[in-house]
Order: structure tokens, then sequence, then C-alpha cells
């Protein structure tokens, strides 16, 4: 069996496109995103070992600013 290191996701910034859908799209989901970040930043260790992140990989996704959210989120 083969283990991997988690990584936190590549994203791309949720203001993405020409127009203002992209641009309300983000506006809505920022408050959304803000908490989960600010949440995960408030987990222990031993959470964070439950959902595979290390507290430093926990520390630089709660850091990234409100706007620069998974490009699944598109």
């Amino acid at each position: 069996m083969t283990t991997t290191t988690p990584t936190v996701c590549n994203t791309t910034p949720l203001v993405r496109g020409k127009g203002l859908r992209p641009f309300l799209r983000a506006l809505l989901n920022a408050p959304a995103l803000a908490r989960q970040r600010r949440m995960l930043a408030e987990l222990d260790e031993a959470r964070l070992s439950d959902i595979g992140l290390t507290p430093e990989q926990a520390r630089i996704e709660a850091e990234r600013p409100f706007w620069d959210g998974p490009t699944y989120w598109r």
C-alpha cells in the first residue's frame, strides 16, 4: 500500500473571467470560505490529523485570503 502526503488543494482566485457573474459568485462565497478558514485555524493537532493535515498545512490554508478559493467553487 502506498501512502501519500496530503497537500492543500491547488486553487485559483474565485473572481475569474469577465463580467459580473464571477464577481457576484465570489462575493457570495467569500463569507463561507473565510468562516471555514477561521475554523480550520482553530483545530488542534489531533483534529487536523483526523482530516489528514499537518498544522503547517492548516496554517498555510487558513492564512490565504478569502478571494483565493478552490477551483471547484467556480
